[in-house]
C-alpha cells in the first residue's frame, strides 16, 4: 500500500420511501488455477479444445479411478495465499460435496470445507488517491470446477461437455466488509491484478476463469458498526446471493438492482429470503434460482479417496523467497523511484505487462517523460487500434530512444510525435531515423536569430500589442517555429523573442 494513512470510503447510502439503508457486499470469487493440468488428474486445461477432449477416465468418473492431487496447484494456491497476505495452513483436507448434476459426473465435488489451505488474508482496494478498503479475506481453498451443459444445439436435447470438470478452483471468500456496488468491482478488478502479478489465474472473465457470487443485504445505518463490534450477523440484513458473475459493470448493476428490491420488501412489511438469483442483464433485474443451500444439503463428508493434505513450511518458505514484486508495492517504487503521481503509478502498474514496459522505456531516462509518453502516446494508440502492449509496434527500446532523444534535446515535442508515428508504423532505429530525415532540432541560435528577425520585421504590428501585452509574444514562437518547419528549439526561440522585442 502505498498510503497507510489511507481513509475508508463512505458506505453507500439508498434512500428509501421510509428510511436510509446501507448494503453489506460480501464476495465469493472462483478463480482457475493456471495450471496445465486438472486438480486430480493429467488431462489438459486447454480452453476451446473439442468437447469432451480433455477428459481422463477420473474426470469421467469412471469405475475403480482414483484422484491424485496435483502438486503445482497446490503449489499455486500457497502463491495466491501468499499474495493476500495470508495464513497458510500446514495441513488442509478435502471433502466431499454432494449434489446431482448432469455435468457433475461423480455425483459429488471434491471441494475443502472444513479445513482450507489457505487461511485468513486482506485486499487493499483503493478507491481514490489516499481511499481505499480493506477488506478481510476469510479463506481460499482448492476445489474442481464442473463440466457444461449445452442447451442451445438442440431444440429436443442438452449436451454436456467435461472438459472444465475437474479443473482446479480457488474459491476466495472474503467477510462482509464491502459497502457499495463500485467497490465490489474495484475489489475484484484488484484480486484479478494480484492474480495475474502471481501468475496463479489469467483473469480470463469471458472463458469463465474468473467469476463472482455476490453477497447483498442491507440494513439501517449504524446496524454495520454494531456487527463490527459483537460479530454478531443478526445486525445484518438476510442476504441474497447472487451467482456466476463476470463482468464489473453487471456486478454494479445487479448489487444496485438486487439492494433497492430488498429495501421495497422490507419497507412493504415483507420478510427477505435467503436464496440463490440470478441476474439477467437484459431486463437488468435478478430473479430467483433457488432457495440457499446450507452445508448440511450438501451432505459434506471428508473425502474418502484423499488423505489430508501436509506440507511443510520450508516449501512455503521457499514459494514465499521467489514470489514476484505485487502491485501495491511496484504503485510505491514507482512514485519513490520515478517520481510519479499515484494515478499515473496506478496506470502503468494495472498490468503486470505494462509495468515491466515502462521500467525498460525509463531506464536511464526522465521517469516522469517516460510516463507521460508512454500513458498518453503508447497507450492511448494501442486502445485506439485495440492492440495488446504485447503486441505493440514500438518495442520498449525504440520508445527509451525516443524519450531520450526530447532530454537531450535533439528533438522536440512536436518532432517527437512525428517521429513516434514513423517508428509505430515503419519500426526502425529512431536515432537513425532523426539523422537519416534531417528532422534533429534546431539549436543554433544564429540560425534561428535569423528566422526571428525576419518575423518581427515583417509583423511591426504584432510587435506593438506583444509591447502592450507581452502574452502576445506567444505568437512570435509559434511563428519562428512553424518557419523552422518545427525544428527550431522552443526555448531557445522563446529566449531570443523576449530579448528582441526587450519584454
Amino acid at each position: 500500500m502505498l498510503d497507510l494513512t489511507y481513509r475508508a470510503p463512505e458506505p453507500k447510502v439508498i434512500a428509501g420511501a421510509k428510511s436510509d439503508w446501507e448494503l453489506v457486499i460480501g464476495l465469493e470469487v472462483h478463480a482457475q488455477v493456471s495450471s496445465n493440468a486438472k486438480l486430480f488428474s493429467g488431462a489438459s486445461t486447454t480452453f476451446g479444445a473439442e468437447p469432451n477432449s480433455n477428459v481422463a477416465f477420473v474426470d469421467a468418473a469412471m469405475p475403480g479411478m482414483l484422484p491424485v492431487i496435483n502438486e503445482f496447484c497446490v503449489e499455486q494456491a500457497v502463491r495466491t495465499g501468499l499474495g493476500l497476505k495470508a495464513e497458510i495452513n500446514l495441513r488442509s483436507a478435502f471433502d466431499r460435496k454432494n449434489y446431482f448434476y448432469p455435468d457433475l459426473p461423480q455425483g459429488y465435488q471434491i471441494s475443502q470445507l472444513y479445513h482450507p489451505i489457505v487461511g485468513e488474508g486482506e485486499i487493499i482496494v483503493d478507491m481514490a488517491p489516499g481511499v481505499a478498503r480493506k477488506v478481510r479475506v476469510e479463506r481460499i481453498h482448492l476445489e474442481q470446477d464442473a463440466g457444461k451443459s449445452i442447451h442451445d444445439m438442440d431444440p429436443n436435447m442438452s449436451f454436456v461437455d467435461l472438459n472444465r470438470t475437474g479443473v482446479a478452483l480457488m474459491e476466495i471468500v472474503s467477510r462482509p466488509d464491502i459497502r457499495g456496488p463500485e467497490e465490489a468491482a474495484a475489489y475484484v478488478v484488484k484480486l484479478r491484478q494480484i492474480l495475474r502479478y502471481l501468475g496463479t489465474c489469467d483473469g480470463n472473465m469471458q472463458n469463465g476463469n474468473l467469476r463472482c457470487d455476490v453477497n447483498v443485504s442491507v440494513c439501517k445505518p449504524g446496524a454495520y458498526e454494531k456487527f463490527q463490534e459483537t460479530g454478531d450477523f443478526g445486525h445484518l440484513g438476510t442476504r441474497c446471493e447472487i451467482k456466476n458473475m463476470n463482468s464489473m459493470r453487471f456486478i454494479q448493476q445487479a448489487i444496485d438492482y438486487e439492494a433497492r428490491r430488498q429495501i421495497a420488501i422490507i419497507e412493504d412489511g415483507g420478510v427477505v429470503v435467503q436464496e440463490t438469483r440470478l441476474y439477467d442483464p437484459d431486463k437488468g433485474e435478478t430473479r430467483s434460482m433457488r432457495s440457499k443451500e446450507e452445508a448440511h444439503d450438501y451432505r459434506y463428508f471428508p473425502c474418502p479417496d484423499l488423505l489430508p493434505l501436509e506440507i511443510e513450511q520450508a516449501w512455503v518458505d521457499d514459494i514465499a523467497a521467489n514470489m514476484p514484486e505485487l502491485p501495491d508495492a511496484k504503485k510505491a517504487r514507482f512514485v519513490l523511484e520515478f517520481g510519479l503521481s499515484e494515478y499515473d503509478a496506478s496506470v502503468l502498474t494495472a498490468e503486470a505487462e505494462n509495468a515491466a514496459y515502462f521500467e525498460k522505456v525509463a531506464e536511464g531516462n526522465d521517469g516522469k517523460l517516460a510516463a507521460n509518453w508512454v500513458i498518453n502516446e503508447l497507450f492511448g494508440r494501442l486502445k485506439k487500434e485495440s492492440t495488446e502492449i504485447t503486441d505493440s509496434p514500438v518495442s520498449p527500446e525504440q520508445l527509451g530512444a525516443i524519450v531520450g532523444l526530447i532530454k537531450k534535446g535533439d528533438i522536440s515535442g512536436k518532432i517527437a510525435k512525428d517521429l513516434f508515428e514513423i517508428v509505430y508504423t515503419e519500426g526502425g532505429d529512431p536515432v537513425q531515423i532523426v539523422e537519416a530525415r534531417g528532422m534533429k532540432q534546431v539549436t543554433d541560435t544564429g540560425a534561428i536569430e535569423a528566422i526571428v528577425d525576419e518575423i518581427i520585421a515583417a509583423n511591426p504590428d504584432q510587435v506593438e500589442k506583444a509591447k502592450a501585452n507581452p502574452k502576445l509574444a506567444g505568437w512570435f514562437t509559434g511563428q519562428v517555429i512553424k518557419a523552422s518547419g518545427g525544428k527550431a528549439n522552443p526555448a531557445a526561440v522563446t529566449a531570443l523573442v523576449t530579448a528582441k522585442l526587450g519584454l
